[in-house]
């Protein structure tokens, strides 16, 4: 395989030669040999101190610090230093130095789009002996969450703070209107007559907005319309067939109608809400995340929808999940394990999730008696929970980062400069291919 990555060129030199030598003294991490759990018929309980990098906003340290001393209190011997490392961008790269330079953190962030560039270069410790050992119940887990932090056939990871991205919808207004929010593509024509409002040619209300600024929004977009990304064999894009290119015509066609509204360029996002919060659009795609800030914010009831299909029905998975670096000692690396555990574990789960404003993911959780008075203080998130499994990962290629800021260039153009975006994304397939060569 090329090893053209969008990692470093010194650390692509580093994951050739392999990780052996990441650890900084001490045991090399490989001695156990690559992802392998040592028996733990007699604990060691002997004194270690483990860094967990995180990209965790101000407002889930709290819950993050609460986590810890509860983690502490468990395994007194463990000392886990939180060291926060900006989003997720930043912490990324901070990892590919901490490889390069051969001193890395034991456990870390990972945002799901970029867990298979790191797999792919073997900066990850696969978990599955760990699991096997410790008997880890993998099915409590929602399957696409899950799905979303393994890579080829090895689970590195578990999801931590996990959003999708869902319909926000102005409740009263819908209400008022005897309207509700589309669950099909074929319901969305009659949606966007009763709500769109117009003044002449002027749109004074849309019905609807969906955020060109990240593909993480429009991915599942193109699913739903029976499209793909990719070619089955992931070599070429798949951007220009007949069915991926629906949901970028409906796009057009809905825009140019008035009834839709495209965020993009700066500022987008902090527009789209505002917007959304002056009633001049009654239904925004953003994070299941910020549900509780449009909560707080709007002088109108809050609904949630999900996303609407077609040929099938899907959200992707957003956020990030939590993993151990393969370059860490041996003996922090059973720490690291523990701490992964605990921190996905199902006991706290609905206080974590609550704490940091991200969904629940152990099933076991959402079923128990705490998960019923989560939904009677969030009833909104009942249509994120009604489709559980329908929470998918994002295309999982070392490549994604990478090819898919072509596509997104596309709804770009159409939402600022009103382009036809047909043709524009014919060409953005064959530069997709041209990134994708390099991956062969």
């Amino acid at each position: 395989m090329n090893v053209k990555r969008w990692v470093t060129p010194v650390l692509a030199g580093v994951l050739t030669a392999g990780l052996a030598a990441c650890s900084s003294g001490g045991t090399p991490a490989g001695t156990t040999g690559a992802g392998a759990a040592p028996a733990e018929a007699k604990p060691d309980t002997t004194p270690v101190t483990i860094q967990y990098w995180h990209a965790h906003a101000e407002a889930q340290l709290a819950g993050l610090n609460d986590m810890i001393e509860e983690f502490k209190k468990k395994y007194p011997h463990i000392t886990v230093e939180p060291v926060y490392q900006g989003a997720y961008g930043d912490l990324h790269k901070k990892l590919q130095a901490a490889v390069a330079a051969g001193d890395v953190p034991a456990v870390t962030n990972v945002e799901v789009a970029s867990l298979p560039n790191f797999a792919d270069g073997g900066v990850f410790a696969d978990l599955t002996s760990w699991i096997k050992r410790d008997k880890t119940d993998l099915n409590d887990f929602s399957k696409g969450m899950l799905q979303a932090y393994a890579y080829n056939g090895k689970q590195y990871g578990f999801p931590l703070i996990v959003s999708t991205s869902v319909f926000v919808y102005n409740k009263t207004l819908l209400d008022e209107l005897g309207v509700k929010p589309p669950q099909t593509w074929n319901e969305i024509e009659a949606f966007n007559q009763k709500v769109t409002k117009k003044e002449g040619d002027k749109t004074t209300r849309y019905a609807f907005s969906v955020p060109g600024w990240d593909t993480w929004y429009y991915d599942p977009w193109i699913v739903n319309g029976g499209g793909k990304i990719l070619t089955g064999d992931m070599k070429k894009s798949a951007m220009d067939t007949p069915e991926s290119l629906r949901f970028i015509e409906n796009f057009k066609k809905w825009k140019q109608e008035g009834s839709m509204h495209i965020g993009y360029g700066k500022g987008a996002s902090d527009n789209m809400r505002q917007m959304f919060l002056n009633g001049e659009i009654a239904m925004v795609q953003h994070t299941s995340a910020l549900l509780k800030m449009y909560r707080e914010n709007a002088k109108f009831e809050v609904g949630v929808s999900f996303l609407p299909g077609d040929k099938t029905r899907t959200s992707n998975i957003g956020g990030a999940g939590i993993v151990m670096m393969e370059g860490a000692k041996a003996n922090q690396k059973e720490a690291a394990w523990k701490f992964i555990e605990f921190m996905t574990s199902a006991e706290p789960n609905i206080k974590w999730a609550e704490s940091v404003g991200y969904l629940p993911t152990r099933k076991s959780a959402i079923a128990s008696s705490e998960g019923a008075e989560y939904f009677k203080r969030w009833p909104q998130y009942k249509a994120v929970f009604d489709n559980f499994d329908s929470v998918t990962p994002r295309l999982q290629h070392p490549a994604y980062p990478e090819f898919s800021k072509q596509y997104m260039e596309v709804v770009g153009r159409l939402a600022l400069n009103n382009e036809d975006p047909v043709p524009l994304m014919k060409e953005a397939t064959q530069k997709m291919n041209d990134v994708l060569k390099d991956y062969e």
